[in-house]
């Protein structure tokens, strides 16, 4: 499992990392997966409500925006997408 992590600003990636494992993506375990990409990004980590789970899983990306995080962001979006 690859996961794509960008971070995002003014349509430039200013961060990003490429999340690995070598076990199959399990979606109860995502916000693992998020809390890690955001520590190694050194980002907030947003809060995961059950329609971010669906359209990564639907569409294989999962854009996080300013309202999905507790604490002030200093950047746009964090995009995640699904290298498989």
């Amino acid at each position: 499992m690859k996961i794509w992590a960008k971070v995002m600003v003014d349509g430039k990636i200013k961060k990003q990392y490429v999340y690995e494992r070598n076990d199959e993506l399990v979606y109860s375990k995502f916000f693992e997966y998020i809390s890690e990409i955001c520590t190694a990004l050194d980002v907030p980590t947003p809060v995961l409500v059950k329609a971010h789970i669906f359209n990564f899983a639907k569409f294989n990306h999962v854009k996080f925006i300013a309202s999905d995080f507790v604490e002030s962001i200093s950047f746009d979006h964090l995009f995640l997408e699904n290298l498989f």
